[in-house]
Formats: C-alpha cells, sequence, structure tokens
C-alpha cells in the first residue's frame, strides 16, 4: 500500500493540523503533538525557556493538578514523555487505540489551560539546572562540545544548547514561562501526528471535539537567522577534569531547507559523505582509525540535512592513552582529504547506501520513528510527503563524484571550527 493511501491530513478552522498514518499490525496507537517552537527560537537571556515550559507541562492545569496527568495515563497503561529540540517541542503518549481519546482530552487541556504556578516552577527549574549538572557540567566531553558549538555557529540560534546557559536558568521566572506559552502553544502553531491501529474519520471527529474550541494565536513571524559567511579557521579548547582528551572538527554546511532546489542534491551527498565516514562498524572512521592505526577509542561522524537552518558536517574522536590530540587530528584530516581526492568505490557507496535503507525500513517497524519523522519534516518546513517519497531515491542516486564535490566545496579550513578538551587533573574529594 502506498504512502498517499494509508496517511491521511486535516485541519481545523482554527489552524490545527493532524496528519494520520495506519498501522494495523497490533492494537496501539501514538499521539505527538509538535509546537513549531524549540531553542532556536529563543533570544539571549532565555535560553532554556522552551524545555523548562516542557517540564512545566507536566505539572497541573486547571483540571487536572499536579501529576493527574501522568497517573491518568498510567492507569490506562499507556506511557507518555516529551523532548525539546533546536527547531520543536514535542509530547507523546503510546497507549492501546481504544484509549487514545483520553490522549486527545488531555492534550487539548494542556493545549490552553496550563497552571503554571510559582511553586511547581521552583521546583521544576531546580529538576532542570540539576539535569544540566548531570548531562553537561559533569560530562566532560559534553561540556567541550557545548562550547564547540558556540565558536562552530556565529550568527546562528544553533549556537545555544538545548537546555540553555546555567545563568539563563537561574535567572528564569514562571512570568518567562508564561509569556512563551502565551506565544507559542496555540493551534495554529501545532501539529498533532498519529500512527497506529486508528480510523483517520475516528482521530479528525476527536480532534474536533476537543481541540475544535480552541482559538488561534497571532504567531510571530521568525527570520531566519543565517549563519554568516565563514572566514577561516576556528578553534576552541576547554579545560576540565577528565580521564581522557577530546577531539571534534566542525565544517559549516547547508541543510535541505536552505539550498536552492538546484542544489538540494548536495544535502543527500553530504549526507552519503557522513555515512562514508561514520555510519557503522566497516565505515572508514571504524577501520582506519580505531581498527588500523589504534588511536582512538571511539569515533563518530554527524551530518543532518533534515534541520530548519544551517548546521555542521562534524567528525571527531577520543584519543587513546597513548596518543596526542595534534596526530589524532592529522589522521582526521586525512579521512576528509581522503574525500576530496579519490572517488569513493561504488562498492564503498553502495555498503553506505544499503545500511541507509536497511536503517529507514527498521524505522518502519517502530510507531514513535514513523510519527517522529512525519513531525520532524514538517516542523522544520520540510514536506513529509515529499521526503517519504524522495529521501531513498534521492540517497540512491548519489555518485561518488557528487561525494567528492561537497568534500571540496564544504569539507575546507575555512568552513572549520576544531574542538579539543584538554583534560585537567581529577582529584579526589
Amino acid at each position: 500500500m502506498s504512502a498517499k493511501k494509508i496517511i491521511h491530513e486535516s485541519s481545523l478552522a482554527n489552524g490545527l493540523r493532524i496528519i494520520v498514518k495506519e498501522d494495523h499490525r497490533a492494537p496501539v496507537a501514538i499521539m505527538q503533538v509538535w509546537y513549531k517552537v524549540g531553542s532556536s527560537y529563543e533570544a539571549n537571556g532565555l535560553t532554556g525557556v522552551s524545555h523548562a515550559l516542557e517540564h512545566m507541562m507536566f505539572r497541573g492545569s486547571k483540571k487536572y493538578s499536579g501529576t493527574k496527568y501522568d497517573e491518568i495515563i498510567t492507569e490506562n497503561g499507556g506511557q507518555n514523555n516529551a523532548f525539546t529540540s533546536h527547531d520543536y517541542t514535542a509530547y507523546h503518549q503510546f497507549i492501546a487505540s481504544d484509549k487514545l481519546e483520553i490522549c486527545f482530552q488531555l492534550e487539548a487541556d494542556r493545549m490552553h489551560q496550563l497552571l503554571l504556578t510559582e511553586k511547581d516552577f521552583k521546583k521544576e527549574i531546580s529538576v532542570v539546572m540539576e539535569e544540566r549538572h548531570m548531562s553537561i557540567d559533569d560530562n566532560p566531553e559534553s561540556r567541550a562540545y557545548e562550547r564547540f558549538m558556540a565558536v562552530a555557529h556565529v550568527a546562528s540560534p544553533y549556537r545555544h544548547s538545548i537546555i540553555g546557559w546555567m545563568d539563563d536558568l537561574k535567572q528564569m521566572t514562571v512570568a518567562d514561562l508564561r509569556q512563551w506559552y502565551k506565544t507559542w502553544y496555540a493551534p495554529n502553531n501545532a501539529i498533532i501526528v498519529v500512527v497506529g491501529d486508528v480510523q483517520p474519520k475516528q482521530i479528525q471527529a476527536w480532534t474536533k471535539k476537543y481541540f475544535g474550541s480552541l482559538k488561534r494565536s497571532v504567531i510571530p513571524v521568525v527570520k531566519p537567522q543565517n549563519e554568516v559567511l565563514p572566514l577561516g579557521t576556528r578553534s576552541v579548547t576547554v579545560q576540565v577534569p577528565a580521564k581522557l582528551p577530546w577531539l571534534s572538527l566542525g565544517y559549516n554546511t547547508s541543510v535541505l531547507k536552505t539550498l536552492t532546489k538546484d542544489k538540494k542534491w548536495e544535502a543527500y551527498a553530504l549526507s552519503v559523505a557522513s555515512g562514508v565516514l561514520g555510519i557503522n562498524s566497516s565505515c572508514r572512521l571504524q577501520k582506519n582509525i580505531i581498527r588500523k592505526k589504534q588511536i582512538a577509542t571511539s569515533a563518530y561522524a554527524h551530518y543532518s540535512a533534515f534541520d530548519r537552518l544551517d548546521n555542521v558536517f562534524a567528525l571527531g574522536l577520543t584519543p587513546t592513552n597513548m596518543q596526542s590530540v595534534e596526530e589524532c587530528k592529522k589522521a582526521l584530516l586525512q579521512e576528509v582529504e581522503d574525500l576530496q581526492t579519490k572517488l569513493v568505490s561504488n562498492k564503498e557507496l553502495e555498503r553506505v547506501k544499503t545500511a541507509w535503507f536497511a536503517s529507514e525500513v527498521f524505522g518502519k517497524d517502530s510507531l514513535f520513528n514513523q510519527a517522529h519523522e512525519i513531525g520532524m519534516l514538517e516542523c522544520v518546513g520540510l514536506c513529509w510527503a515529499e521526503a517519504d517519497r524522495d529521501v531513498i531515491k534521492k540517497i540512491q542516486a548519489v555518485t561518488p563524484k557528487q561525494v567528492k564535490e561537497v568534500a571540496l566545496k564544504y569539507l575546507v579550513p575555512e568552513r572549520l571550527t576544531i574542538g579539543i578538551l584538554e583534560p585537567l587533573e581529577i582529584k579526589a574529594h
């Protein structure tokens, strides 16, 4: 059955969009509510407000106080959570199909009736700050990566971490969250995605019943905030207590959303280039850096074509005890040079494409992944239908010459940021 036959789109008069994908393999469903706002929408001094509001969405509304929301989902055998990204905030529930209506009732309620009390805010902002301590401040590599991204991006709001800077969290008030909620949490800035054993007409009926009366808001026009033209190699060294050093190279690159129609192939070629370097255990970084040269304990390559704004093509590693960062940097740069000077073999290219295709196919086994792909694409300004139809085809069409072309265009010193973690002695407390 084609995607067109199993995916249904509709919208309400208040601007709320609904996308339903039927998957009748089991009597369960996932509901995701996506708001088109995340950390890249935040101003200086207000970083982390999107993520903090995500936490407060579980602290009760006028109708469902305290932890009642979680209790209702759990009592009905469901699971729920949320996540914040640079470009969106999403809330999701996994539940039996015959219990799904409950989720519509709860989500509609907290879309317009959230309490946001001072008492709850003080508790939750402490939780957020502790989360930052654990995930970034007490994690040397995460701390180094945060500073690395802050240098790699000059004008782009992607320079801020999603959780926000600690001082901004300390200065944040419940009034900030109330204003953020009032500004962005509205039906005309949201998308409901449902995947599972459902009937589209029933989903549309529930959406109209629970969300139909909610009023639309005037959503601010967001300027692009394009990255400035890179003018030369930048570097940042982070000195914190750690056992091992860490190295990352990042090249400022375009993404599907920001490329013109005739240049969109570059994003797919960059994706394949990233796969050649780091898609699995047979990739070049694993084979050459870890197994052959044995200079690193781990290595990675990452590029996402599906962001709202230009981002970075990143690769990096953790050196072994016996290896210097400088030698590791030379090894990574050699891998980049090889992409620029030698055509990737058809055999290697086919292996990368097969791994990509397998990942896409296996991802369809997960209701969460299916819904996430739809919501994410729509929130960054890409059409889910176009991506569903074209991504695999465009990846399969990438040639060795195109991989070389994007490496020569983007993976160059003018676009490079170097991030280094320089370990300090770990002192016993």
